[in-house]
Parts: structure tokens; sequence; C-alpha cells
């Protein structure tokens, strides 16, 4: 009786250098190589803060993807910025930036966007999509923001605030998915490789 050998597992490249995301996939099952895009990120402008999101993935997924070492991988790129009132928050430039912003949104709603674009370097297809997450905001007081902005995390993620780090008590509830806030969506990922005839089921590790 003739057999059909397993296909090989492909190679899946994570675009990024957050350690949130590569926490994220892995915890899914995901064994991902980590190349680091080199993107200028301020460099980079666009319409809505949702398609900034978009572009700054693409980016991320296109100059990865270029590398030799890339080849014959499915290539992952992913961004966020928190969209309130319209404006891109990315990370602060500085403490300053950080404290004004948290004293902005506190008591308030934003949403977290993250863009994702995956691309398959053998066949240079690629698919991207931008998922949106509602953020709704405590109020933490001066002396809790300014001992957050001290620690120094609200400097290195977008919006200056993360689920999966000291500002978690500060953050009442999201409406949609946490992943997407914390730096990349699992769902919007599986449909994305669907897009690309490959089963996010056949990437486990």
């Amino acid at each position: 009786m003739e057999t059909t050998a397993p296909a090989t597992r492909r190679t899946l490249v994570l675009a990024s250098r957050s350690p949130a995301r590569l926490g994220l996939l892995r915890q899914a099952g995901l064994v991902p190589e980590v190349i680091v895009s080199g993107v200028d990120e301020d460099a980079l402008t666009a319409d809505s803060p949702g398609a900034l999101a978009r572009l700054l993935a693409e980016a991320k997924a296109e100059a990865v993807a270029a590398r030799p070492e890339a080849a014959g991988a499915l290539v992952v790129g992913c961004d966020s910025v928190l969209d309130l009132d319209g404006r891109a928050l990315g990370k602060p430039g500085g403490p300053e930036e950080a404290t004004a912003r948290w004293k902005a949104m506190r008591g308030r709603s934003g949403v977290l966007r993250t863009g994702h674009c995956v691309i398959d370097t053998v066949s240079g297809r690629r698919v991207s999509a931008t998922a949106s997450t509602t953020v709704r905001f405590g109020e933490p007081s001066d002396g809790e923001i300014a001992a957050y902005v001290a620690s120094g995390e609200p400097l290195h993620v977008a919006g200056a605030f993360t689920l999966d780090g000291r500002s978690a008590p500060f953050v009442e509830g999201v409406d949609g998915d946490p992943g997407n806030v914390i730096g990349l969506s699992l769902p919007t990922l599986r449909r994305l490789l669907a897009e690309l005839d490959v089963r996010i089921t056949d990437l486990w590790g």
C-alpha cells in the first residue's frame, strides 16, 4: 500500500525583535526564527493609525523576506500603534512623553491597531491585515504613573503600555483579541496563513 510522506514543515520567521510577539507564537506551538528588519519606523507615514500599522508591518516583512537567510520561509511582520483620538501613538520618545500620554489616556479608551503581513518567499505571495482591539484604561494616580514611567517599561512599547507587564493593573479591560494588544493577533495570523494555503497547525513544532 502506497503511503504519502508527510510534508516538510515550513520555516516561520518573525521580522521583529519583540519578545512579547515571540512569546505569543511559542505559546501557540510555533517555533519561529527571529530576524530583525532594521526598518526606520519614523520614516514611514500614513493617513490613519490603522494604515500606518499595516504599512510598518509590510515594510518589516518585505525587508526580511529579501534577505538570503529567509529564503524558503514564511515571513511574518507586525507593528502596533495606539489610536487615540485618531492619532497614532507608537513608543514614546522619553519619560516626559510617556507621563503625558498616561495622563491623557487614564479613564478613557483607545484602540490598539496591529498590522500583520505574511510573505511566502517561495511563491512570492503576500497578504496583510490590521487587527483592532479597544482598550479601556483605568485611572492610575500621578504617583502610580510616575512609578511606572520610572520602571522604563513604557518607553519600549507602543502606546506606552502593555497587557503582559507592569501596566496591566492600569487597564480595566479590552474589547477584542487581547493578544493583539500584546503585539500579535493569532486569529488574524491564522487567517492570513490560510490565504496562502498554509494551515497554522502544520507549523506546530
